[in-house]
Order: structure tokens, then sequence, then C-alpha cells
């Protein structure tokens, strides 16, 4: 059983409708698909009818962007009640904070002699939930300025990089409770992927796991094969679910192709029954796998 628990659609900043991920994960002979979407469960229905046609078995999910002591983290939520009050509101916020930094980004971009407005990105993000850096760097593709999304935020969208603006993103360790109380189990996401150092370390990995974090996504590209394995022990000694995944976005991310990393089925079962758990514990009507 081949299974991938982080992908992303349109519906955020993937080049793919949420039902074309799912005939290309079919294609790609998957059997497990979670969708993963930035801060938003929009394309949960068009990709439930989808893997429901095509025999694919969905998880829902969404990748929430969080902050930890300083350091940006995004969390992998699944399962969640989207429509949890606490939980709806936090991620409007968050997604409030992604299309209000899009004109500090194209005014930095003019201040390095780069003219790009919002109608150009606006062409490019098509019906994600919120246009974002993404949207911009698809932008710069499309007009000439860069080759890729890689090159527009190694050269003009990272911290410290002439378009880069900061934006809100949600305390950690608040978030870990939103979505149990939501129903739902979560999973730090490439929690080493392009830092310096190995952080949030294993100490702090062990305060969250305290908190109700259920596992460590361990197979991704941006974890080194050493990384792995150290994460790999930590969640061994944490009791934590260890996940793997592509992290796919279409067209949008090179070498992040579906099934280039998988979640083992035994790890699978851990987390749903997990989540069965957590939604039965927060009385939520939380979504089941398709």
């Amino acid at each position: 059983m081949r299974i991938d628990l982080h992908t992303h659609s349109r519906a955020s900043d993937g080049t793919q409708s949420p039902a074309e991920l799912v005939h290309a994960a079919v294609a790609a002979d998957l059997d497990v698909l979670a969708l993963t979407d930035h801060d938003t469960a929009a394309g949960w229905d068009e990709a439930a009818g989808a893997a429901s046609a095509a025999g694919l078995r969905l998880v829902r999910g969404m990748e929430i962007s969080t902050r930890f002591d300083g350091q940006g983290v995004h969390l992998l939520a699944y399962l969640p009640d989207p429509s949890y009050p606490p939980l709806a509101a936090e991620l409007e916020r968050i997604l409030e904070g992604r299309r209000s930094r899009v004109p500090g980004i194209l005014e930095g971009l003019r201040g390095a002699g780069i003219s790009l407005t919002e109608a150009d990105v606006a062409r490019v993000s098509g019906h994600s939930a919120a246009s974002g850096r993404p949207h911009v760097a698809d932008a710069l593709v499309a007009l000439g300025v860069v080759a890729d999304r890689t090159e527009a935020f190694d050269r003009l969208l990272s911290p410290g990089r002439p378009g880069y603006v900061d934006r809100y993103a949600a305390p950690l360790r608040d978030m870990i409770g939103l979505v149990a109380a939501a129903g739902g189990v979560s999973v730090v996401a490439h929690v080493w992927g392009r830092r310096h150092d190995e952080s949030p370390d294993g100490r702090a990995l062990a305060e969250l796991a305290g908190l109700g974090l259920a596992g460590i996504e361990v197979d991704h590209q941006d974890h080194s094969p050493a990384a792995r394995e150290r994460l790999r022990g930590i969640a061994r000694e944490l009791d934590l679910v260890v996940t793997g995944s592509s992290d796919h976005h279409g067209d949008g991310k090179v070498d992040h192709d579906l099934g280039c990393h998988t979640t083992a089925p035994e790890q699978l079962e851990r987390l749903l029954d997990l989540a069965a758990a957590a939604a039965l514990a927060s009385g939520r009507d939380a979504p089941g796998p398709v």
C-alpha cells in the first residue's frame, strides 16, 4: 500500500485542481492520499468526490502556518472539523495575513526594479483561498523574471530578500490544542527542513508531544538521510507517529513528485485511530477518511 500524506492543490498553492490531484495520485499508483492545502479545507469536497469515483482513499487535512519560539513551523492537521468556530476564526486570520502581505511584497520588488502588479498575481492564483508568496513566484515566472519558484524564493522572496514581508502565524502550542478540540490530530511537517540547525530539538518536540502532538513528518525531501534517522529516533522515544510524504505542489515544486516518500500502513492506521479518538473526545462531527 502506497500512502502520501502531504499534498497541495490550487485551493492553496498547488498547480492542480483537487480532482486533477486525485487523478495524478491514481496514475502514480497511490492507494491513499491526504489533501493538506495551506490553512484551508476549500478543496476537500471536490477531492472527496473524485477520490470516491476513482477508488482512492482520501484523508482530509490542512497544513497550518504556526510559530514556535520565534520560528515558523508548519503543522499538518488531519481530519479536524473545519467549521469549529475557534479553528475557523484562526484559519481566517492566517489567510488574511497571506492576502495582506502581497502589496508589501510587490512594493519591495518594485524597489528592486521589478514591476509586478496585483493583477499579475491574480492571474496565476486562480481560485486559491489566499494569494501568497508562491503565487507571486508564479507571476515572476510568467513574466520571465525567474525560471521557477525555487529561484524566485532564493533570489527575491525569502527572509532577507527584497520581496520578503512577514505575516501572522498562529502560536503552535495553542494550535495543537485547537486542532484536538476540533476533533483532529496534528503532525509537525518537515520540522528540520530548510533549517541551519536541528530545531525544534528533541526537548521541544517532547513538550509538544505533551500538548497533544501526534506525529512527526520524518521522511520528507527537505530532510537529509541523517536527519531522518535522528527524527525517527526521537519519534520512537516519544511514541509519536512517523509519516512520510511528497509535499507535492504539482508543477510548483521540483523533486516533490507524488509518492516520492510514503507513510507505512501501520502508521496511517495509528494516526486514524488517534483521529477517531480525538473526534469522540471533542464531540465534533469531524470528517473520517473517504
